[in-house]
């Protein structure tokens, strides 16, 4: 008997079907950032600084420079990743000669990206980019007082609409479209409720141009503080919630935008009560939103148990957010996307027609015991399965293959 014809037989003596976890599994696209390869530094001919609070930290050799190098580092890291997935590009990431500035992309300027999402057979999300702008430099952009700028990004944010859409309609698949902006105040203001207003007007008018939702979905994401907006984020949770549920939008929950005590796997199925669809980034912020490599620890864990257990798979985006210069850039890729992939597969093998009846019945002693014991089955073996029926390696031949793709691109 195989390895994982014993570890399927363990399994379905608490009436789990692993072959059907497996098969589940293959269908849950993760949507990879493509942030990761590059540290955050895009291809614009033009740039300000990095602004927003975003930075990487660290210098690990093998950065990819161009777009070709940033997709062939993506396409090595889809390699080691079974199942079919999705690729997060911001709209910094242009592929283009000319030098369009925020206000001014169009989806010409991304057409490669397309072309290239075609080949590889994988669908593109996208994000307009409130940072690393001179016009953003005040940590002020959809909110600030100066109209000018202000309607500098809300073009910015219509055009970048319209590049989803096509991107969407091109691939055959909704491309989810996040706005995420910067905006806030280091020291304590004094009016807060004018700043939002001014957020809330900024983000009606650019929304205010329907696109189809079957080529394009709008998600809004919260953030408590950053570097230079310690005393007040614009955009905080309350405002995007309330927000996501007057005007029909996504809400983006990241796991680095919330208080380091907070579980945010339990907002899940708060939220999910009065809006439609969910966007995830999934991260690990050591220290508020630090953007560690996510690893398959407890909060994951919970995250992916309570998209399960609440039958939020099918009205939940998940993608990734987390950026470390210190590691080798492919190997975070593939170690945090199949992290999630494998909390995924453990909420799938969950025995839930039993903890639901305990849970339902108030026994809670059994319910208790239930948890505990399941984690001594052997959930390796079926994940090495799914790996194998993706063609991916598992182990030391992953790492072998991790190490030998970071030493061929550690002289750029």
């Amino acid at each position: 008997m195989s390895t994982y014809d014993s570890a399927k037989a363990q399994f379905a003596d608490w009436g789990i079907e692993t072959d059907a976890a497996i098969h589940r599994l293959k269908d849950i696209p993760i949507s990879m950032h493509c942030w990761q390869g590059d540290d955050v530094v895009g291809f614009e001919k033009k740039t300000g600084n990095s602004g927003g609070g975003i930075q990487a930290t660290g210098n690990y050799p093998g950065r990819a420079r161009t777009p070709d190098e940033l997709r062939a580092d993506l396409e090595f890291a889809y390699s080691m990743i079974p199942g079919s997935h999705r690729l997060n590009l911001h709209a910094m990431y242009l592929d283009t000669d000319e030098t369009p500035d925020r206000d001014e992309i169009e989806y010409k300027h991304f057409e490669p990206w397309v072309d290239w999402a075609k080949a590889q057979g994988i669908g593109l999300d996208f994000n307009p980019t409130f940072f690393a702008h001179e016009k953003a430099d005040d940590n002020l952009t959809l909110s600030h007082p100066d109209k000018g700028i202000r309607d500098f990004w809300i073009e910015h944010g219509q055009r970048s609409r319209e590049v989803a859409a096509k991107m969407g309609e091109e691939l055959g698949s909704a491309c989810v479209n996040n706005i995420w902006v910067p905006d806030g105040y280091k020291d304590v203001p004094v009016d807060r409720m004018a700043a939002r207003r001014r957020l809330e007007a900024s983000l009606d008018e650019m929304l205010a141009p329907k696109q189809e939702k079957t080529l394009m979905r709008d998600a809004v994401e919260s953030k408590l503080f950053g570097i230079g907006v310690e005393a007040c984020t614009v955009g905080s949770h309350e405002f995007y919630m309330g927000y996501a549920i007057r005007k029909g939008t996504l809400l983006c929950l990241d796991m680095g935008h919330f208080h380091p005590t907070e579980n945010v796997a339990d907002k899940l199925s708060s939220v999910a009560l009065s809006v439609d669809e969910i966007l995830l980034h999934v991260s690990r912020p050591m220290r508020w939103d630090s953007d560690h490599v996510i690893l398959l620890n407890d909060d994951i864990q919970a995250m992916a148990n309570e998209l399960v257990t609440s039958d939020l798979l099918g009205r939940t985006h998940i993608g990734l957010d987390f950026f470390d210069a210190t590691i080798s850039r492919t190997a975070a890729w593939v170690i945090g996307t199949r992290n999630m992939q494998r909390v995924l597969l453990r909420a799938l093998l969950l025995p839930l027609e039993r903890l639901r009846n305990a849970e339902d019945g108030l026994d809670y002693t059994t319910r208790f015991m239930l948890t505990e014991e399941f984690k001594d089955l052997p959930f390796g073996a079926v994940w090495a399965e799914f790996c194998k029926r993706g063609d991916t390696p598992t182990g030391t031949a992953l790492i072998a293959d991790l190490e030998a793709y970071q030493t061929s691109v550690s002289e750029r």
